[in-house]
């Protein structure tokens, strides 16, 4: 009786590791790869014929889906639209009344976000990689990029991205797509709930008070 008590307990330790290890495992990718806005990434993925999670994972990458989000180069809201861009659409889409405070709406910014993706796929033959590479350092880099030996062999690929912060960029968006897949698998095949993800806001707005914390102190 006492060894098979021992073994029981034993087991028992192991169940409450595993499980506890599962949650973390859990929680450490719903934190740092989350998903909201889900009906706004299928209805203008769909719009604009783009991958949605190349869209979210975008948003992920460029603003952890914090709507209010502005970059030190003035980029804003959930895909980090820059001023000059979401002008520029507003023109092609027919935007009454744009002003860029606008881009904190979220399906102003998905819109504009997914319809930039589709005009750089385009230009660009669907390549993800100089779709990114253009979506982070403008399509004129790009192109003079292609057009360099140093950086392009064939002058349709890029051997190497020059700056630092697009080859990040390229490399973080690209790894977060196929996690994106994986965790959401078959998330934007059916109808979709239009809540915003509460957990998301939750932890946007942590961060801004840890933020404020450490400026403060």
């Amino acid at each position: 009786m006492y060894f098979i008590g021992k073994v029981l307990k034993r087991i028992t330790v192991l169940c409450v590791i595993i499980v506890i290890v599962y949650f973390a495992f859990r929680m450490y990718f719903m934190i740092n790869y989350p998903l909201s806005y889900q009906t706004l990434i299928k209805k203008y993925s769909e719009k604009y014929d783009v991958d949605p999670y190349l869209v979210a994972a975008i948003i992920n990458v460029e603003s952890k889906f914090d709507k209010n989000a502005v970059s030190n180069k003035n980029a804003r809201g959930l895909m980090q639209i820059a001023p000059i861009t979401g002008k520029w659409a507003s023109e092609e889409l027919n935007i009454d009344d744009f002003d860029v405070e606008d881009l904190f709406d979220p399906e102003l910014n998905i819109m504009i976000g997914s319809w930039y993706l589709n005009i750089l796929s385009q230009e660009f033959d669907n390549n993800l990689q100089l779709i990114l590479a253009a979506y982070n350092a403008g399509s004129g880099n790009v192109v003079r990029w292609l057009q360099n030996k140093m950086y392009s062999e064939d002058g349709k690929s890029l051997m190497i991205i020059p700056f630092n912060e697009t080859k990040d960029f390229v490399n973080k968006v690209q790894k977060n797509i196929s996690i994106y897949k994986i965790l959401y698998e078959d998330e934007f095949a059916y109808e979709i709930s239009n809540k915003e993800n509460y957990l998301v806001l939750f932890m946007n707005n942590f961060r801004k008070v840890i933020k404020s914390f450490v400026i403060y102190k």
